[in-house]
């Protein structure tokens, strides 16, 4: 193996980007919440049947579904939606969970508050990537002809 090789740096597609960033902030998510429960303070309050000043019961629970259902949809959807509805759609629940992350961290012990930030820093990085997203060239700036959609037959 050559000791001076230069690996291949391939750009990568935002969509692929973006939909890499929301799997590692369900990856947060998750574990956040796993640890959660080596807490003895967070199993007393869940016994009680109240997290966070709610009390646990079927709204409470479908709310949270929803809450983590998004992100977890996100991941696929970034990659199949029109772009100009990706990048919107993208944006703004970035930005949403962004400031329900910051609320839900005030007053938490350290490692939900680094888990937080870790959270927050990659919501900013999908900002950023999908406000960024490149523009796709128009056949008058290239001075060429749109691509046919099908290739032409030729008889015989």
């Amino acid at each position: 193996m050559p000791t001076n090789s230069t690996l291949e740096a391939l750009p990568i597609n935002a969509r692929i980007k973006i939909s890499a960033l929301w799997t590692s902030i369900m990856f947060v998510f998750a574990y956040v919440d796993i640890f959660g429960f080596y807490r003895s303070d967070y199993r007393a309050k869940i016994e009680a049947g109240e997290i966070g000043g709610f009390t646990i019961n079927q709204s409470f629970l479908l709310g949270t579904t929803i809450y983590v259902v998004l992100p977890s949809l996100m991941v696929f959807l970034s990659l199949v939606m029109r772009p100009r509805l990706a990048r919107i759609a993208n944006i703004t629940l970035s930005i949403l969970y962004g400031l329900t992350i910051v609320a839900a961290a005030i007053g938490e012990w350290n490692y939900y508050v680094l888990a937080s930030t870790i959270e927050v820093a990659l919501l900013a990085i999908i900002v950023y990537v999908a406000w960024t997203w490149p523009q796709a060239p128009t056949p008058s700036a290239t001075n060429q002809e749109p691509l046919p959609l099908r290739a032409p037959t030729t008889a015989s």
